[in-house]
């Protein structure tokens, strides 16, 4: 059991607590414990005794896993009319009505869909390696019984690295700059933005699936990167016109068909046509051709965002 006042603060029994947010025209009902977190819409099968909540009905709950389990940096709660979805620590849990799940049979694969775009446009920013699994079933009762749904197991595996973080301070020891909280503010809002927009644009998925695969293919991470420039050159009609509605700069445009088309170089579209002997690109080319490609999926998503309005 939970225990919650009538005012709405929050009490401590055992490892659960229980909390009804102020101002809020839906109160949820957030409950959470060492092992399990999620939410539940007070209705009439939840049963309000001298200040104690009970759930009185069926719940349909997926759970996937994923690393590394950091991969977001700090908790994601999403709130949908059909579910309720929190990211944290390697595990994702999502609560759904059972006559809401039984009513769409693809309602699993969708949320798994939406979920790895999630993870795709974090990865734009982070250039991280990832691995989500395929989720797990089942039906929780009242009683606490759980019915366990068992699928075919497998998984999404995408590859990459990491960066440093640091704070800069006045001489008062206000902070000036934060570079972790810019990089998960940035990272939450990418991540977001995928979500949304994915679903509906076939570009942006096209998009996302360049820059997963210039991570999980380095040997060809210069012609991933391209094909994001090039596509987005043929949705627009071409290159102008694409700098002109991302608002890319023709320097920026250009330095990543540079180094996408050195002949010089391994990771390149032109690799072998160089009379001379191959290299590979050095850290820095690399860097460069990442961010510049990156920036270009960014105002892309921008530009979705502002056609939306």
């Amino acid at each position: 059991m939970q225990q919650v006042s009538s005012s709405g603060r929050l009490y401590k029994r055992r490892k659960y607590r229980i909390l009804f947010p102020q101002n809020r025209s839906k109160r949820m009902v957030w409950g959470v414990s060492e092992e399990n977190v999620g939410w539940a819409l007070p209705t009439k099968k939840h049963r309000r005794e001298g200040g104690v909540i009970t759930n009185m009905e069926d719940i349909v709950i997926l759970e996937w896993a994923f690393s590394p389990p950091n991969y977001f940096e700090e908790p994601t709660h999403i709130i949908r009319d059909q579910y309720h979805m929190i990211i944290d620590n390697g595990k994702v849990e999502a609560r759904i009505k059972p006559e809401v799940y039984n009513n769409d049979p693809e309602m699993r694969d969708k949320l798994h869909n939406s979920l790895n775009d999630r993870f795709l446009g974090t990865q734009l920013f982070s250039h991280e390696n990832y691995k989500l699994l395929d989720s797990t079933m089942y039906l929780l009762h009242p009683d606490g019984r759980k019915d366990i749904t068992v699928f075919a197991t497998g998984g999404i595996f995408i590859v990459g690295g990491g960066q440093c973080d640091f704070i800069h301070k006045d001489e008062k020891g206000n902070i000036i700059k934060d570079s972790k909280r810019e990089r998960l503010d940035r990272k939450k809002q990418l991540s977001d933005l995928s979500e949304k927009y994915c679903v509906k644009d076939q570009l942006l998925k096209s998009l996302l699936n360049s820059n997963a695969m210039s991570v999980k293919d380095p040997t060809n991470e210069l012609v991933h990167l391209y094909e994001i420039q090039d596509a987005l050159s043929k949705h627009f009609g071409n290159d102008t016109a694409a700098r002109k509605a991302l608002g890319i700069s023709i320097n920026k445009w250009r330095r990543l068909k540079i180094l996408a088309n050195d002949p010089s170089l391994k990771q390149g579209r032109h690799r072998g046509m160089s009379l001379g002997a191959l290299r590979d690109a050095t850290k820095e080319e690399l860097n460069e051709a990442r961010n510049i490609a990156q920036s270009l999926v960014e105002t892309y998503l921008e530009y979705l965002e502002r056609q939306d309005q």
